[in-house]
């Protein structure tokens, strides 16, 4: 089994002088750093005191999942000799706060990505690979709530 391994440094700047005396007394503000790549900024969600100009963790796990399946879909189309042009996905994550039995979590995510394909593609197979696409994924595989697929393929006329 090959392992890969990730990593990030994640730095709080957000002390404004009184570090975490009091909830409102502190930003959450971040930023996220991995060598040889642009830092990230990041924030809280602004239900949580969040600045809504930055990235929050919920964002970056809506869109890590989004990018995962679409690299998987490209690959599986490109060895299938689906031609796809353009591919936008406009996904969407719902989460709840939670109760007393379980804290808060995500419950699902949708993946709507619009797939353009060339003239004489197999637009069955570009549907089908979506699922193939979703088996591979590394992030869908490792969280533990449902992650669908409403996918729309078209051919370029």
């Amino acid at each position: 089994m090959k392992t890969h391994t990730y990593e990030a440094m994640v730095t709080w700047t957000g002390n404004v002088g009184e570090g975490t005396s009091s909830y409102t007394a502190y930003s959450r503000d971040f930023v996220v750093d991995v060598p040889s790549k642009p830092a990230l900024l990041g924030s809280a969600d602004p239900a949580f005191r969040g600045d809504p100009r930055r990235w929050n963790p919920e964002d970056m796990l809506v869109a890590s999942l989004s990018a995962c399946h679409k690299l998987w879909y490209l690959h599986l189309c490109a060895v299938n000799k689906v031609n796809v042009l353009e591919y936008v996905d406009q996904a969407q994550g719902n989460m709840v706060e939670g109760d007393a039995h379980r804290k808060g979590h995500f419950t699902e995510i949708t993946l709507r990505p619009r797939v353009k394909v060339s003239a004489g593609s197999d637009t069955d197979l570009a549907m089908r690979l979506h699922e193939d696409a979703h088996h591979e994924c590394f992030i869908a595989n490792s969280v533990n709530f449902p992650v669908s697929c409403e996918a729309v393929i078209t051919v370029e006329e």
